[in-house]
């Protein structure tokens, strides 16, 4: 068996399990429409709101952002009462994850969905050895702890800036959340709080560029 297809079809199944108990065990999914993907490799970049195209690694992404706003807009969207909107982001450089000394972090990654905020986190690219380990909230919202890099799909890519010629110091993440939803219209924001006073450069020492985003549109009764 193809292993891809095996892992993708696993994923459809673990996303349908939480629609379903996103509502009440009587609920049924009655639609599920793509409604807006984008992995910027045409260079669209309609709707978006501060987005620009930069080449990292031999892949167009939309980048590099530290403590600056991101945000896509979204039309006429089918008929739905619930968004699956699923992100792949790349964390570069020195990210430092739920350290609270107030200088090298929190360094927090957020997104909302119109006037609200859906989902705040934190991720770290720092080496973990038993005497010292800098933990993120990643899958989890912050401030919950887990090892630098959980969840990550990718985690051998060099860094951008800072680290740019050492490898292991970008991170690539997908994931998925699911919001109750029914307008024809959604402002999509992404945006980071990320503490670096200690640094000369902050820009270098650490951002993130978006890779992907995908909106699904569902309908449950």
């Amino acid at each position: 068996m193809d292993c891809n297809i095996w892992s993708k079809g696993v994923k459809s199944l673990l996303l349908l399990v939480a629609v379903v108990l996103f509502f009440s065990c009587a609920d049924t999914l009655e639609s599920d429409v793509v409604a807006y993907t984008n992995e910027f490799s045409d260079l669209d970049l309609a709707g978006f709101e501060n987005a620009r195209l930069v080449i990292f690694e031999n892949d167009t992404v939309v980048g590099y952002y530290h403590n600056e706003e991101v945000a896509v807009n979204l039309s006429n969207l089918p008929p739905h009462n619930l968004l699956r909107i699923t992100f792949e982001i790349l964390i570069h450089d020195s990210w430092d994850g739920n350290t609270s000394d107030g200088v090298s972090g929190p360094d927090q990654w957020f997104f909302g969905v119109d006037n609200e905020e859906i989902f705040r986190t934190t991720f770290s690219n720092t080496p973990c050895e038993s005497t010292y380990c800098l933990y993120q909230s990643f899958p989890d919202t912050f401030s919950k702890t887990n090892r630098p890099k959980t969840g990550a799909i990718q985690t051998d890519i060099p860094g951008r800036c800072l680290f740019g010629a050492t490898p292991n110091f970008t991170t690539r993440y997908r994931f998925s959340k699911l919001i109750e939803h029914s307008s024809s219209i959604a402002r999509i924001y992404m945006n980071s709080d990320l503490v670096a006073s200690n640094s000369p450069d902050p820009f270098c020492d650490e951002s993130w560029s978006l890779a992907g985003i995908t909106v699904d549109a569902l309908t449950v009764k």
